[in-house]
């Protein structure tokens, strides 16, 4: 893994709340940043390709948007888990798609724009992979704001 230089550890820095909300916000952070708009960008697709951040972007309240997610599982038997991974990950409503070490061991998140878009696509996955979906739909919401400094 590459080292972070100070410009990489002061993105994730300050890029963690706070996404100004205006018409051009990657040209603002830049400029809070000292660097240009094109470089802030070209640095947050390479700390994306490098895997040293796997997701930048809003989070939204998809309910709020008319939509819905739900956790699933399915217990996959081992000869079969590649197969069903790529049936799963196929579908465009899966993600956060992780293997356990349990009984149920392959978890994901099925997000769709509808709350019966959840049915159809557990309907999908039964159907296309012939094992059941254990749904798990979310019974409170908490929200836990964890924001890690990077030290030089």
């Amino acid at each position: 893994m590459r080292e972070l230089d100070a410009v990489d550890r002061q993105i994730i820095d300050k890029l963690q709340g706070g996404f100004p909300l205006c018409d051009r916000p990657y040209a603002e952070v830049a400029g809070r940043l000292g660097i240009a708009e094109e470089e802030l960008l070209q640095r947050l697709e390479r700390l994306l390709a490098d895997k040293i951040l796997t997701r930048f972007g809003p989070m939204v309240h998809i309910e709020r948007m008319g939509g819905a997610f739900v956790l699933a599982a399915l217990a996959v038997p081992e000869a079969r888990y590649d197969e069903v991974t790529a049936l799963v990950n196929a579908l465009p409503q899966v993600a956060h798609n992780y293997r356990r070490e349990h009984t149920l061991n392959m978890w994901f998140v099925l997000a769709t724009e509808t709350p019966a878009g959840i049915a159809d696509a557990v309907a999908r996955i039964e159907r296309d992979t012939g094992l059941t979906v254990h749904a798990f739909p979310k019974e409170r919401e908490y929200f836990v704001e964890m924001k890690l400094a990077v030290r030089a």
